[in-house]
């Protein structure tokens, strides 16, 4: 259920509201706007009689919420959730690039990748320290050495890092990372999601390879319930029965979002195609379709790297796209309807 007061409204009528709600065991979520101030009643709202609330003289208008997740409910929140990020935000208009490789191999590897995404126009850097294989025997990742090369690489560039928590008890090797992601394997992982959802650190939650959008927010909304309100969605493409590529990337998901959710969404190309050359151009379709931003993955060496190199871009290939969002960007932002 929402509340939609009117303009200023009278702060003690809203607090006498607000008892009054809370004595029915609910939970205010206020979102403030520029014209209104709308209330979002998380809790048994059947006890709630909508006649009761409307004789509040500040209430404009009460609405019943059909939808299952209430804290990602754009009505719960109507402005854009904008969520910084090092020296810039997520969300709210920019453009996030957040690149790296697929896995930390070395020192070397991951200091140098790091200094060319930076100088391309990244402003982010990702990197897998713990890995989810399919394959048993395949490289798991360096674990807390890898948590460690990120943070040197954060130190010699500025960039903040981005990497994948698989396992809750893993944790605490994530103190100093700057933005927590769950891979899509996890996405359901409700366990760690709560965990996740008492903590103060951006959350970057990828879609499961066979989740619907409403599957995608009501992991949001756990993360949200118990807590943690910094979340950012990534559309990384579902599984279909094509099979020339490595997923299918849902990006008709980007506006649904956008109508559905204020938490930002990002695009990961890279894992959706698992091809190289198709990453260009499905990273300027995301832009154009509404996106805030993408993950991509870059290699100095792709042909040797220890997990996932055809889907890497190099770095030269990586500028070439950072250069082709920057040209794109104005057009896309400036786009209008032509008037019939």
């Amino acid at each position: 259920m929402i509340i939609i007061l009117k303009p200023d409204p009278d702060p003690t009528q809203l607090e006498s509201l607000q008892s009054w709600l809370r004595s029915r065991d609910l939970d205010i979520h206020m979102s403030q706007g520029q014209t209104s101030t709308i209330m979002g009643l998380v809790g048994d709202t059947t006890v709630v009689d909508i006649g009761q609330i409307r004789m509040f003289d500040i209430v404009e208008d009460v609405k019943r919420v059909q939808e299952p997740y209430k804290k990602a409910n754009r009505k719960f929140h109507p402005q854009d959730t904008v969520i910084p990020l090092g020296e810039g935000t997520i969300g709210g208009g920019s453009f996030t690039l957040i690149a790296g490789p697929c896995s930390v191999e070395s020192k070397e590897q991951i200091l140098v990748v790091a200094q060319e995404v930076k100088r391309a126009g990244a402003t982010a850097l990702r990197g897998g320290a713990y890995k989810p294989r399919t394959s048993p025997y395949a490289f798991q990742g360096m674990r807390e050495e890898g948590i460690a090369l990120l943070l040197e690489a954060r130190a010699a560039t500025g960039l903040p890092i981005v990497t994948e928590l698989m396992d809750a008890s893993d944790l605490g090797a994530f103190e100093h990372v700057d933005v927590i992601q769950v891979g899509a394997r996890n996405m359901q992982n409700f366990a760690l999601l709560k965990v996740l959802g008492k903590i103060d650190k951006p959350i970057l939650l990828k879609r499961g390879l066979a989740a619907t959008i409403e599957e995608l927010l009501m992991s949001a909304e756990y993360i949200m319930a118990n807590g943690n309100e910094q979340v950012i969605l990534c559309e990384r493409g579902i599984r279909t029965f094509e099979v020339a590529t490595r997923n299918t990337l849902d990006l008709s998901a980007i506006p649904v979002l956008k109508e559905l959710t204020h938490l930002p969404i990002i695009v990961d190309p890279s894992h959706a195609t698992g091809v190289a050359r198709y990453v260009r151009p499905l990273s300027l379709a995301a832009l154009a379709a509404g996106a805030d931003g993408l993950i991509v993955e870059v290699h100095n060496d792709p042909a040797h790297a220890k997990c996932d190199g055809a889907q890497s871009l190099t770095p030269e290939a990586f500028s070439e796209l950072s250069d082709a969002i920057a040209e794109m960007l104005p057009i896309v932002h400036k786009a209008v309807i032509p008037a019939r």
